[in-house]
């Protein structure tokens, strides 16, 4: 008599609540650094405002300050211009538990890419921060002080004034990412390197729209965004066309028959 084959009905599943498990634990690991980087700089929030602040405060008028115009505005603002820096340097943490997710589902070739390019979307993104800070800040603020009416005190809210720079911070730290999209692009064969060029003038003009959403509404914070993107994009361009070669030649190494 032969035996019935046990019944395997969770065998679809498991796979499925396995990387629900994992990624709730690499979520909660995401949010536990943060909360631990937060802890630390908390003590120093209201530094950290004044560090953040300096490219205004820099150029206000003798006898000027800024100001806060509502009650909690003293110790809410420092609080949360702490939480988000907290985010912010938890962003290689934070990207490392993407790709320590992501990466048993990649082939060897897909690997020796993706890190490089996780490693180069990081210092991207500070360095669109830091550009914004050391660039672009002292020119449009001082702009932005020089053209204040006869009569009228330049006396910024410390909340609006975080919310506009954070705004600033997030739309350079994410054009300076357009090499690394470009590439990608690229390399999952959505585009050509052929067809990036072509689309070169559109680009350009939709470079100067965004910066005209992302920017106040100047001329000067808007090219100093249009700019770099198009310049960036340029370099993706230059990459793309170098790597894309050299993703060919490894896949087809790695799908080799061995021996």
């Amino acid at each position: 008599m032969s035996k019935k084959p046990p019944v395997q009905t969770s065998l679809s599943e498991m796979p499925l609540v396995a990387h629900l498990t994992e990624l709730r634990s690499r979520l909660l690991r995401i949010v536990l650094i943060w909360m631990l980087i937060f802890a630390g700089l908390f003590y120093f929030a209201n530094d950290l405002y004044t560090f953040i602040s300096e490219p205004l405060r820099a150029y206000l008028p003798e006898g000027t300050s800024m100001i806060a115009t509502d009650v909690a505005s003293p110790f809410l603002t420092p609080f949360k211009l702490a939480l988000i820096s907290a985010l912010f340097l938890a962003m290689p943490f934070v990207l490392h538990q993407i790709w320590g997710f992501i990466a048993p589902g990649l082939y060897k070739h897909e690997k020796r890419i993706a890190l490089p390019l996780l490693a180069s979307s990081i210092i991207l993104f500070y360095g669109g921060m830091a550009f914004a800070y050391f660039v672009v800040f002292p020119l449009i603020f001082g702009f932005f002080t020089s053209t204040a009416p006869d009569g009228v005190a330049v006396m910024t809210d410390i909340n609006s004034y975080l919310d506009f720079v954070m705004t600033l911070f997030l739309a350079f730290g994410l054009a300076f990412e357009i090499p690394v999209a470009t590439v990608l692009l690229v390399l999952a064969g959505v585009v050509t390197v052929t067809k990036l060029r072509e689309i070169r003038p559109y680009v350009i003009i939709g470079c100067f729209v965004i910066g005209m959403v992302l920017t106040p509404p100047d001329v000067i914070s808007q090219t100093l965004l249009a700019g770099p993107m198009w310049l960036l994009y340029e370099v993706g361009i230059l990459f793309g066309s170098v790597l894309r070669p050299i993703s060919r030649d490894t896949e087809a190494e790695d799908d080799s028959p061995t021996a």
